[in-house]
């Protein structure tokens, strides 16, 4: 899939038609939603990762274009329900030694998150709902052949330029390949932002999954910077960083260093 290292090369070729927001308040609002997982805001991520020393010869590499769609509903005056699907686009070379390369989908991830519309007195945000594993993966390696379901929780706080909270999900296998392994993980997203004046924004995050069968971590660490921009009207983020596993299963997970890109368009109502 060599559209996907692509994407790298295209997103700088983007650039050169963009333009630094002023830093007028509505700007600095939507600014400050793009951090927001739960905004009342219809977005577009794509974000592209990259990651090496994978599988047992710590020889294989893996990109992975994440399409992420954020889509709001008004379902009352007093509650969002906000969709968050992430459809994983994947090129993986040599995680299993003689195996070459394996492109096509993995499996989506659709969460549901029924949230107020006003904050808690306290300033807090927060959603709940269920989380959807769906097999879709396109090749063997790529998917889990496993239907999931479980819990997803979000909550947060935006105060002083500062954002600062945590995701969390866990998914059971519920049914699929009787020849494939059972699931049962739990996601940990904990994550904190500070957003300047001129609309940049630094972010650190953790995105680690525990696995109950295997009782093994994945622990990437990512930091990034991201900036508020215009394409035309098209308001957008761009980001950039690098991220470093911490933990990864033994033989089997990345290892080092990667690093992360990504587009967000926002849409504003």
């Amino acid at each position: 899939m060599h559209g996907i290292p692509m994407f790298a090369l295209r997103l700088a070729a983007l650039s050169a038609g963009l333009a630094v927001l002023p830093a007028t308040a509505s700007d600095a609002e939507l600014a400050k939603q793009a951090l927001n997982p739960i905004a009342a805001l219809i977005s577009l991520p794509m974000q592209l990762n990259y990651d090496e020393g994978i599988g047992p010869a710590e020889q294989g590499k893996k990109w992975q274009l994440n399409i992420q769609p954020v889509i709001p509903f008004s379902i009352s005056a007093e509650w969002n329900l906000i969709s968050r699907t992430v459809i994983p686009l994947v090129n993986q070379q040599d995680v299993v030694p003689g195996a070459g390369t394996d492109s096509g989908v993995g499996d989506i991830t659709q969460s549901l998150f029924f949230s107020p519309k006003k904050p808690t007195e306290g300033g807090w945000i927060w959603g709940a709902g269920p989380v959807l594993l769906l097999p879709t993966g396109t090749e063997d390696r790529l998917s889990a052949d496993q239907w999931g379901i479980g819990p997803t929780a979000v909550v947060l706080k935006q105060e002083n330029g500062w954002t600062y909270g945590a995701l969390a999900n866990h998914i059971w296998s519920v049914g699929g390949d009787d020849n494939r392994r059972d699931i049962s993980a739990t996601f940990l997203q904990p994550f904190v932002s500070y957003i300047t004046k001129t609309l940049t924004s630094f972010t650190l995050n953790t995105e680690s999954t525990y696995d109950w069968k295997s009782k093994e971590w994945s622990v990437p660490v990512n930091f990034t910077v991201s900036q508020m921009l215009k394409a035309g009207n098209q308001p957008l983020t761009l980001q950039g960083g690098l991220r470093y596993w911490a933990d990864s299963p033994a033989g089997a997970g990345p290892e080092g260093w990667g690093f992360r890109m990504a587009v967000t368009l926002l849409f504003p109502k």
